[in-house]
């Protein structure tokens, strides 16, 4: 059985978990994998890579990868980590301040969210949706790679602390 027991970064936060330049891979993927926002955040699981390859995933703690990024197999060989295109909202408003007011009511909810300078993507729910068209956003159905925003107490794939 294949083993992936580590993995790279491939984004700004790389070298200081690889050692690695901030974008670099340490090499060239022999294979990859597409994977949905949500399984993307992984410790244990089976993988079929593009290859076909199995490759078990058995990480010691949960590891949220980004697009980009890379399972370390065992041999040394990188398979690259894809965003799959999930069904999603593009949500626009009428200008920044009303931008930030809609991610205030999405984040309440608790939902994933990416969030750029001019717009926002959110999972497809006709509740919300309907909740965001009241709020006066424009909404619009596309289907695209997504990589939400992680939580504050998110720290890339190592764990965080809770204080009581």
């Amino acid at each position: 059985m294949i083993r992936a027991t580590a993995h790279a970064h491939a984004g700004a936060h790389a070298g200081a978990h690889t050692g690695t330049l901030p974008g670099t891979l340490p090499g060239a993927p022999y294979a990859s994998v597409t994977l949905a926002h949500d399984e993307r955040h992984l410790r244990r699981k089976l993988l079929t890579v593009s290859t076909g390859d199995e490759v078990l995933v058995d990480f010691p703690s949960a590891v949220a990868l980004a697009d980009g990024d890379a399972l370390v197999l065992d041999d040394g060989r990188l398979v690259a980590i894809r965003a799959a295109e999930e069904p999603l909202y593009a949500v626009t408003a009428r200008d920044r301040l009303h931008l930030a007011r809609l991610c205030w009511h999405l984040g309440n909810r608790h939902l994933p969210a990416e969030i750029s300078e001019d717009r926002i993507l959110i999972g497809r729910d006709h509740v919300i949706r309907d909740m965001l068209t009241g709020l006066g956003a424009t909404i619009e159905e596309i289907n695209a790679p997504f990589s939400p925003e992680r939580g504050a107490y998110h720290s890339h794939g190592h764990h965080h602390h809770h204080h009581d």
